[in-house]
């Protein structure tokens, strides 16, 4: 205080007023203590100020995050689940589930997974990290940690089919039906897969067989027309495969003759099917039926029908499981393959019962109902009384006649042991509305109704296969929007061909009993001759088979090998049966027909009303 009064006396003498604020700052840069405090404290406070911003921006620098290194490693865990056993690996190494079930891989690996079920079990799906993949393979980018789960269950099999419905239309085959397959497919959109139709309907490129020029048969030298029989010689036109506008045809002869020469047309006896006998032998039967059929030159055996005709079997055998080398179980006609049907045997017979003296007892042979009557299996025969004498009076017995269970001596003895086992197409529908079908059940084909697609045995009665299709249908459609759906398998098939042309001949097959055929008539093929067909080691011919059921593989085709009495083979694996012959005990199984673990129809889907308006004529062809 005292220097500020010795400054102000100094400075400001008389006591003037203060100067303004310039002049203040003036002055004080005029004393020495300013100018001494200008040339060195204030550089002094500039370099403080410079190294207190340095170290400012130092520690500023410091406090920033540091940039963080991505981890070289991440880890994969797999879980198991299911009622089932399993192992999931992993390639490269590292993962073995259930021993080591994590395992650290490097960022960036691609790591495959494989999920392998334990013996009777199966893979049942992914879920975590791999549920996209539907496969038992996935593979994982290493970007992050991961987990997946893999579930294995116990494999289902056949018994998951509580009730298995058979049923044989009547004398149609395979070509005859179902040859424009591939055609449909093409035309509907449908993916081709393999199958052995007819060969014009064949691709050019992609699955075989490929495409080939449509099948042919020499047909009856104008020269000799009737009441000449049909002469098959260098004169004769080619006759080939068409397709038919008429949904009806006078029927073609499937018998014993008839087959082994539609097998080779000259020589019966060969080792080797030529194929080739299909018109003269419809023409030979139509020149000498009494009357004669208005077919005389036998051409209705080369016609075949496509989707447009069929078209419900068209989409069903689509949709479902067929074959392309389905056959019946021997050549000859209806009633030995019906009872073959039914009991793998026919115990020497290729005619009906009664048709000579070495055919007019009961055969004896025992029947799959019997067998399943034995082990306490539930069954039934469904027949169709309408146009029967059994339409107003469907007792027992009566039914006992609309079925082929007739034929046997155990047969007989169902009215009075087992009359309920007989029942009617209204009990069929009651028990598919009830879900009171039996575990085993056969529809006999609606002959008297005329609904067994059968060929027209007369002018008179044209059968028209639309409608027999239409009545299958009204079947099929009860039992997919029934209860009884879930656990079922309608499987659809013919008795036999009909003497209509197929290009597959009948296949090598075991002799059922070793009896050999015992009721040939004077002047038949193998009376007196013998050959590698006059025995009953080959199948009859090529049949049509749709398999229909929530289990069925969907769009499935198979080529392997089989007759009618692999539908025995099924029941007796599924309700733990014994073979009824070594036919049915050498056939291979119809599970391949089946996806027990994943069932691709739960939901059946929605098939086309089968088309009625195709014209019935039997006048003319085609």
């Amino acid at each position: 205080m005292q220097d500020l009064r010795r400054f102000h006396k100094t400075h400001f003498p008389n006591n003037r007023p203060l100067p303004g604020r310039h002049q203040r700052l003036a002055l004080l840069s005029k004393t020495p203590e300013v100018n001494f405090l200008t040339r060195h404290r204030i550089p002094v406070l500039i370099a403080a100020f410079t190294s207190i911003l340095l170290a400012a921006i130092s520690m500023t620098a410091q406090e920033e995050p540091a940039t963080i290194s991505p981890a070289t490693t991440y880890q994969l865990t797999v879980r198991l689940a299911g009622n089932a056993g399993g192992t999931v690996t992993s390639t490269p190494a590292g993962i073995s589930c259930p021993s080591t079930c994590t395992a650290s891989f490097s960022s960036g690996t691609s790591v495959r997974l494989t999920a392998t079920p334990a013996s009777g079990a199966y893979f049942a799906g992914w879920s975590g990290a791999c549920s996209a993949s539907g496969t038992g393979t996935c593979t994982l980018i290493m970007k992050a940690s991961q987990s997946a789960t893999a579930s294995f269950n116990v494999n289902q099999t056949v018994k998951v089919l509580n009730h298995i419905i058979f049923m044989a239309q009547e004398n149609r085959g395979l070509d005859h039906y179902f040859g424009a397959l591939r055609e449909y497919w093409r035309t509907n959109g449908f993916a081709d897969v393999s199958f052995d139709g007819l060969p014009q309907f064949n691709p050019t490129s992609g699955l075989a067989p490929l495409y080939g020029p449509p099948p042919t048969n020499r047909g009856c030298d104008p020269a000799y027309p009737p009441p000449n029989d049909c002469v098959i010689d260098s004169a004769s036109p080619t006759v080939t495969s068409y397709r038919l506008n008429t949904q009806c045809i006078e029927n073609p002869s499937p018998s014993w003759n008839e087959s082994h020469v539609d097998w080779d047309l000259t020589n019966p006896y060969s080792t080797t099917a030529t194929l080739d006998g299909y018109v003269y032998t419809n023409a030979h039967d139509a020149r000498t039926i009494n009357p004669p059929y208005n077919d005389t030159n036998g051409i209705r055996s080369m016609g075949y029908y496509d989707g447009n005709d069929l078209n419900y079997y068209y989409y069903m055998a689509t949709k479902f499981s067929t074959s392309d080398r389905w056959f019946s179980p021997v050549m000859t006609r209806t009633s030995p393959n019906r009872e073959y049907l039914i009991a793998a045997t026919s115990q020497g017979r290729v005619y009906p019962n009664g048709t000579d003296s070495a055919d007019q007892s009961l055969l004896t042979a025992t029947t799959i109902f019997q067998e399943l009557q034995n082990a306490g299996i539930s069954w039934k025969i469904y027949v169709n009384t309408d146009n029967t004498p059994c339409s107003g009076s469907p007792t027992p017995q009566c039914l006992l006649t609309l079925s082929y269970i007739q034929n046997f001596a155990w047969g007989q003895t169902i009215p009075a042991n087992y009359p309920s086992h007989l029942a009617t197409m209204t009990d069929f529908s009651n028990d598919v509305r009830n879900g009171t079908l039996p575990q085993v059940a056969q529809i006999e084909p609606a002959s008297g109704a005329g609904l067994d697609e059968h060929g027209s045995d007369t002018d008179q009665y044209p059968i028209n296969i639309q409608l027999g299709a239409q009545y299958v249908e009204s079947l099929i459609h009860a039992l997919m929007t029934s209860v009884s759906w879930k656990d079922s398998a309608f499987i659809l098939t013919f008795d036999e061909f009909g003497g209509l042309y197929d290009h597959v001949p009948p296949q090598h097959a075991v002799t059922p009993d070793g009896i050999k055929p015992e009721d040939l008539l004077p002047g038949d093929i193998c009376k007196t001759a013998t050959g590698p067909d006059c025995d009953f080691t080959y199948t009859g011919y090529r049949l049509p088979l749709i398999v229909v059921s929530p289990y069925a593989k969907k769009h499935f085709v198979s080529h392997t090998v089989m007759d009618t009495t692999a539908i025995l083979k099924l029941i007796e694996t599924r309700f733990g049966l014994p073979a009824l012959t070594k036919r049915d005990a050498s056939q291979q199984s119809m599970n391949q027909f089946f996806n027990f673990n994943f069932p691709p129809w739960m939901t059946p889907p929605t098939p086309p009303a089968q088309n009625t308006s195709g014209a019935c004529y039997l006048n003319q062809l085609p």
